[in-house]
């Protein structure tokens, strides 16, 4: 590492509170640990865990960087020890811990993938915290199979837009939720099936007639509070929901019955506190059955709008206004 410099650019959050708290600053040149590699960063990925971060409402877990950012892009430029798959000059994506929103950032070797064929490094850091949200949760916690039918809710969000790419390449049914008739329409164009604006329309009466009064298998849902109790009337018996945000608020009123009843599941995950050999055997997983789609151009990254890294309080601007149709990413 003598070739690199002392110091990295860093956007740091020096106290919670609106996106103008993001601050650049300087700090030491982070070493790669055994295991881990060392990436000068071409783009990172902007999501809500780091709003929530920065509103002090989701600190980084023990031992990871308190810098946000949890996707990056880049170059390859140290390798720890043990790191064997990777070597100096290496294209990746990785999913990171924090950390992200710098010029250089450390990933753990096992949670880096090659960047696919023919994507740009900006469109490949808009891909490991959604794909890996998305792979987990709708296909593995939900186990969403051929032909099944799933709801999903922010259908115009980074989780939204790679669910409906996914879920239609994998042969399910695909409803989604958005704001607008714009966001609807660009979910269509997406390969929804059905776009439900929860603005204007009842997404349970419209889930159920859709499917002829049955309700729907599988359901991701980042909004909770009062959006619990309707998934449970929107779901079809033996129907499974997978919480991934709480949007809406962290608690609810249910009518348990209605899931005893319908024998519903109920589940969900974080991704960025999992152990490193779960995240690990995700990627595994991501670059076996989804990496392939991407490199075929079946499932596309949708990128709204880069920012500099040093406009980092402008990107989150942005996503807070929710005025964003898919991915939203810094370039450094």
């Amino acid at each position: 590492m003598a070739d690199l410099p002392a110091e990295i650019t860093a956007i740091a959050i020096p106290q919670p509170g609106g996106p103008e708290v993001l601050a650049p600053e300087h700090r030491p040149m982070p070493v790669p640990g055994p295991g881990e590699i060392l990436v000068k960063v071409a783009a990172a990925g902007v999501n809500r865990p780091d709003v929530m971060q920065r509103k002090g409402l989701y600190p980084a877990p023990p031992g990871a960087s308190d810098i946000p950012g949890l996707e990056i892009a880049g170059e390859v430029v140290a390798i720890g020890s043990g790191a064997s798959r990777w070597k100096p000059g290496d294209t990746v994506t990785a999913l990171v811990s924090g950390g992200g929103y710098a010029t250089y950032c450390v990933a753990h070797g096992d949670h880096a993938l090659p960047v696919p064929a023919g994507l740009s490094m900006v469109e490949a850091a808009a891909l490991p915290e959604t794909v890996f949200t998305v792979w987990s949760n709708l296909f593995e916690r939900g186990g969403l199979k051929r032909g099944e039918t799933a709801l999903v809710h922010g259908g115009t969000s980074g989780i939204g837009t790679t669910a409906i790419q996914l879920a239609k390449a994998f042969g399910a049914t695909i409803i989604v939720t958005a704001g607008s008739e714009e966001k609807c329409e660009a979910c269509r164009k997406l390969g929804a099936d059905l776009a439900i604006n929860y603005n204007t329309q009842d997404f349970v009466a419209e889930t159920k007639a859709a499917t002829g009064g049955k309700g729907v298998n599988v359901i991701l849902d980042m909004i909770a509070g009062t959006y619990v109790d309707r998934n449970y009337d929107a779901a079809a018996p033996d129907g499974r929901i997978v919480q991934i945000a709480v949007q809406g608020g962290p608690k609810a009123t249910v009518n348990i019955t209605r899931l005893m009843l319908k024998r519903l599941t109920h589940t969900g995950s974080t991704l960025r506190a999992r152990p490193v050999a779960e995240k690990a055997a995700i990627a595994r997983e991501v670059e076996a059955k989804v990496w392939p789609l991407v490199v075929s151009g079946q499932v596309r990254p949708v990128v709204f709008r880069t920012f500099p890294l040093a406009e980092a309080a402008a990107a989150h601007a942005l996503m807070e206004s929710s005025a964003h149709i898919g991915k939203i990413v810094l370039t450094a």
